[in-house]
């Protein structure tokens, strides 16, 4: 096939800047060592720098990209940064700022995977996590407060919020099926004219693909050359691992975090409950208590949340290791997890770039987009009462220890809430509240 997998990118307009590549590589991995804050701060911190001071990019080339990157699965910030990667240095740009958007993060998630693991019930680490826990319930039901607030505009999506909610909750329906269902009322009630659900991310006033060059015609076949190229990659480091290793856990590992790739609309917290009752529930690889501290890591580390995927392949491995040490199989369970949650980010970026100005302004796509926002609400309030049964009403603990753990949620939820203190000291705040608790039972 003499087709290029992609075509090159198309020259910035004037006013844009190319960096040489090694400047370029140098602030994609001070960004992936400091990217706190979750998408929302992520994505200020690329405006600022990359639009307002260094101009490598033009406003409207960056709202447009933002757009495109809401309406895929996946993390929108690391897979705004692969396109403006490679808006700038094609196919090597996008590789390099997409990858080192995660690397930093995913590096020290690790290490603190093995901390947890190995450390995780011994009396200083366990309190930290006893104090950490109930923060995170907080970070939960704040996200479920602010995410209603912006999305949750009308009748109609206040039901389709509640409809998730009890289709999961209740009903224990997959977490694919009840996305896709959302998809296609948003896309029929679009298609009738009928405007049932606020856009959450619209394209701003007067801000149209007319107001920006074409895009390059994309080369035929160009499609079916990614999508094989995307089956190659995934396969081959795939079948290695189990052909070496065996089927358990390195095949439940591959198919459920590549599943999760394609139906994570909504950011992390949307199919946090999808992986964690397949991961506690279905293969028994980490319990909900863990979950929730893997959860609490991940907010801590920079990089995208959907790294927490990586503690949950950590602990796959931990727990299942096989013929390997436990440290060596964690360590790969983390690395394959990564790989197949990353690898359809990618996918996704280069496949749809040169589409870019059509799709921001697709009726349909814009419209299953706001119903799955709208159903995101109640999915990440199953999340919440997923998790907040876990750590808030467990069995067997004291009333001295439940009222101290009551108190750290909603002192958390305040500073969220109210005092807009962010999420990474929130978090700490609650490891030093689980550490002073242990003081004082250890002094009486």
């Amino acid at each position: 096939m003499t087709d290029a997998p992609l075509p090159p990118p198309p020259a910035p307009p004037p006013s844009a800047t190319i960096p040489a590549f090694g400047v370029f590589c140098l602030y994609w991995l001070r960004l992936g060592l400091t990217s706190f804050g979750g998408p929302a701060g992520q994505i200020a911190m690329m405006q600022s720098e990359l639009v307002d001071r260094r101009r490598w990019i033009d406003q409207t080339r960056f709202l447009h990209a933002l757009n495109f990157c809401m309406l895929l699965p996946g993390p929108e910030a690391q897979q705004l940064a692969t396109y403006i990667g490679w808006r700038l240095h094609g196919v090597r740009g996008g590789l390099v700022a997409g990858g080192l958007f995660v690397l930093p993060g995913a590096l020290v998630l690790l290490a603190l995977s093995w901390i947890a693991a190995a450390h995780g019930d011994t009396g200083l680490v366990g309190a930290l996590f006893d104090g950490i826990k109930p923060a995170v319930v907080a970070i939960i039901v704040a996200a479920v407060w602010r995410m209603g607030r912006r999305t949750l505009k009308g009748p109609a999506a206040v039901a389709m919020a509640g409809a998730a909610f009890l289709a999961l909750f209740a009903l224990h329906l997959p977490f694919p099926l009840v996305i896709g269902a959302a998809a296609v009322v948003g896309g029929v009630a679009a298609r009738m004219g009928r405007h049932w659900f606020a856009h959450p991310h619209p394209v701003a006033d007067g801000d149209s693909a007319a107001d920006a060059p074409a895009e390059p015609a994309p080369r035929p076949g160009r499609l079916l050359v990614l999508a094989a190229l995307f089956v190659l990659l995934w396969a081959v480091p795939v079948g290695a691992v189990l052909l070496a290793f065996g089927t358990d856990p390195w095949r439940g590992i591959a198919a459920l975090f590549t599943k999760a790739a394609f139906v994570t609309f909504g950011g992390a917290y949307a199919v946090l409950p999808y992986i964690a009752g397949q991961a506690v529930d279905a293969y028994g690889w980490l319990g909900p208590r863990e979950m929730v501290d893997g959860l609490a890591l991940a907010e801590t580390t920079p990089g995208p949340l959907i790294l927490v995927t990586q503690y949950v392949g950590f602990f796959a491995g931990w727990n299942r290791p096989g013929v390997l040490s436990p440290g060596v199989a964690g360590t790969l369970g983390a690395v394959l997890t990564t790989y197949v949650t990353f690898l359809p980010c990618f996918l996704f970026i280069f496949a749809g770039a040169p589409y870019v100005e059509r799709l921001i302004h697709n009726r349909l796509a814009a419209g299953a987009l706001a119903a799955i926002a709208a159903a995101v609400v109640g999915v990440i309030l199953n999340l919440g009462v997923y998790l907040g049964m876990a750590v808030l009403l467990p069995d067997g603990q004291s009333a001295g220890r439940m009222i101290w753990t009551w108190a750290i949620m909603l002192a958390a939820l305040y500073a969220l809430t109210r005092r807009g203190v962010a999420i990474h000291w929130v978090v700490l705040g609650g490891a030093a509240a689980g550490l002073l608790q242990a003081l004082a039972a250890s002094s009486l």
